[in-house]
């Protein structure tokens, strides 16, 4: 039995679902192929895209970590819940284990106008055939497959409701998909509960109970009741202390080696990024800019804002915090020509940045080894 065939019986998927035999090959668990997510803004004559995600391409490996950090209002937080199916995405396609679990039609619908204008009836057919390929794949998601990732929320208040205790808040996931057994599912969020750091008893206590750091930790325990294979973490830390930052990013460690989890962190401390995560992929303004492991970007950054990025950490040591020197990047200095347009090059194996031609001839000079 193939291996499509073994995860058509498993999560009862369709036989005309395919999968991506290369994904598979190279132990790749999600990938992100040309993600967009636009949200169109005005109305009438005066509506606008407002292009929240815009070509944004990168892998999650078996076991992987991978950090994706940037400014607020960058697109981090769009592209985690794109992924996980929160949002429709415009265009672009997302694969788990090899299938495609989510794509947009817009491009593809606008090539086709094109290829009817140009008068091109064969183009017309296989980009039919494509737009129909694509609903199909949509409407026959394995919710089971989908199932295998699981979001952390950046607000640990907000993403849990203040009218429901903890057990139900946690074992909401198993009710809706099947699993009925009472005694069964308190002793699953018990095991959770304890899993976390929390105990028992705080299964039958409301949120506005809790501190700031153990609301984060329901949040995770209500995440892996569903035993996830791929944890999006948004910004889980942002709003919690000092301290407490600490004992979540641990907790999330041991997790992952003791479970065996791929993470997605997204995330603005690009210090704890860099302990926590295996690679970085740093995001402007909707777009990939640079992609690399940890100790390859915090030693060869290479794109100007990843540069920026990297000032802006501040130093324990009060002396050299005091001369320390911010980058400012200014998008302006990028010089591209009709002839040679931006794309997200290789600057090395493994290491991509986001530039022209001219641009990377130039980064590849000041390559440290």
């Amino acid at each position: 039995m193939t291996n499509t065939q073994e995860l058509n019986k498993k999560y009862g998927l369709n036989p005309r679902v395919k999968q991506i035999p290369e994904l598979r090959d190279e132990n790749v668990l999600l990938s992100v192929r040309n993600l967009k997510q636009y949200f169109t803004v005005g109305k009438g004559t005066k509506k606008t895209d407002l292009k929240a995600v815009d070509n944004v391409s990168f892998d999650v490996h078996e076991g992987e970590c991978v950090g994706v950090v940037g400014e607020s209002g960058c697109g981090k937080t769009t592209t985690g819940r794109s992924i996980i199916k929160l949002y429709d995405i415009t265009s672009g396609s997302v694969y788990y284990r090899g299938v495609r679990i989510s794509a947009g039609e817009r491009d593809t619908k606008r090539a086709i106008k094109g290829a009817k204008k140009d008068n091109d009836p064969q183009k017309v057919a296989e980009l039919k055939a494509e737009l129909a390929q694509i609903r199909f794949d949509n409407a026959h998601v394995s919710r089971k497959l989908v199932n295998e990732i699981q979001m952390i929320f950046q607000d640990p208040i907000d993403s849990l409701d203040p009218r429901m205790t903890v057990e139900d808040i946690i074992q909401e996931g198993l009710q809706i998909q099947g699993f009925k057994n009472k005694v069964a599912n308190h002793e699953r969020v018990v095991e959770m509960l304890e899993k976390v750091g929390l105990v028992a008893e705080h299964a039958s206590r409301y949120p506005h109970e809790f501190s700031g750091g153990q609301r984060q930790r329901i949040g995770i325990a209500r995440a892996l009741i569903m035993n996830p294979r791929l944890l999006i973490c948004d910004e889980p830390i942002s709003a919690l202390d000092v301290s407490i930052r600490a004992q979540i990013i641990n907790l999330l460690n041991e997790l992952k080696q003791e479970l065996g989890l791929s993470i997605i962190f997204i995330a603005h401390d690009l210090s704890v990024v860099k302990y926590f995560c295996d690679r970085i992929v740093v995001m402007y303004f909707g777009k990939v800019v640079e992609t690399a492991t940890s100790d390859e970007l915090f030693k060869n950054p290479t794109h100007p804002y990843t540069k920026a990025l990297l000032s802006a950490i501040p130093k324990p040591n009060p002396r050299s915090e005091k001369n320390r020197e911010r980058i400012l990047y200014d998008p302006s200095t990028h010089n591209y020509t009709d002839a040679d347009q931006p794309d997200l090059r290789e600057l090395k194996p493994g290491h991509m940045v986001y530039c022209s031609l001219a641009e990377l001839e130039e980064y590849k000079k000041n390559l440290k080894d």
